[in-house]
């Protein structure tokens, strides 16, 4: 009877983490509008972790870095490093900025989706999760790359930036112009996937075998994590730069 009480526990457990209904969110009503609450407190809770970590490493420099200070000036040169990279010695300080807080507030969030328990917190509807668990965060971040995708175009090339879209051939029109909407897509649902599967995965091993297996798959979920916002970083930057390149 103990194995049949612990067989049955286990399955409860799993149809409990089975049972959480996709869609289903927490919303505030601010006058005619109606706020995505869950996204919107677990991202001011990441921006809240950013602002606060770069303000104590850097609150008081030093010649001579200390650790934290040294943990900043090696993140400032990893993202300048990337940025470069993709786009060029001539064209990429300008990005370094956007770049990095692409790249810092997707790790950040992905690290506090698996480090946090969020669903510990109980909420009249839905349930708290990282910010990049929720396809509207990914969505979002990827409109932000695309538009600063065409405003680095058209900005560097004037009106000569459409004529890409009719090259080599103007027959390639309708394609070329598909691959701008694809862009943004692959972007968000990569980023989107590949989270929630991390979150999921972990959710039915803690509630199935709650004590040793779960965490190599939490330590696999910080490493995929960073990957992750490298991933997201690199394309973004990558899509910039290719936009400022001309076409021959």
């Amino acid at each position: 009877m103990d194995i049949e009480q612990l067989l049955i526990n286990k399955i409860s457990s799993l149809y409990q983490v089975s049972s959480v209904e996709v869609g289903q969110h927490l919303y505030w009503q601010i006058g005619d509008f109606q706020v995505h609450a869950q996204v919107l407190v677990t991202s001011w809770v990441v921006i809240a972790i950013s602002l606060g970590l770069s303000v104590a490493a850097t609150r008081n420099l030093q010649t001579v870095p200390t650790s934290s200070q040294n943990l900043i000036e090696y993140a400032l040169e990893f993202i300048r490093d990337l940025t470069r990279t993709q786009m060029g010695e001539e064209e990429y300080r300008p990005w370094v900025p956007f770049i990095g807080t692409l790249f810092l507030f997707i790790f950040v969030s992905n690290w506090s989706g698996a480090l946090f328990p969020w669903r510990i917190i109980q909420l009249p509807h839905g349930e708290l999760a990282a910010p990049t668990n929720d396809i509207n965060t990914t969505a979002a971040l990827a409109l932000l790359t695309s538009i600063a995708y065409f405003y680095a175009g058209f900005h560097k090339r004037g009106l000569n930036y459409f004529g890409k879209y009719i090259q080599p051939t103007p027959v390639l029109l309708p394609i070329n112009i598909l691959e701008d909407f694809t862009k943004p897509l692959s972007l968000s649902f990569r980023l989107f996937g590949n989270i929630l599967a991390d979150e999921l995965v972990v959710a039915v091993l803690v509630s199935s075998v709650p004590l040793f297996v779960p965490v190599p798959m939490m330590l696999l979920g910080l490493f995929t994590s960073g990957i992750q916002a490298l991933i997201f970083a690199t394309l973004a930057a990558a899509y910039i730069g290719e936009s400022m390149e001309g076409h021959h």
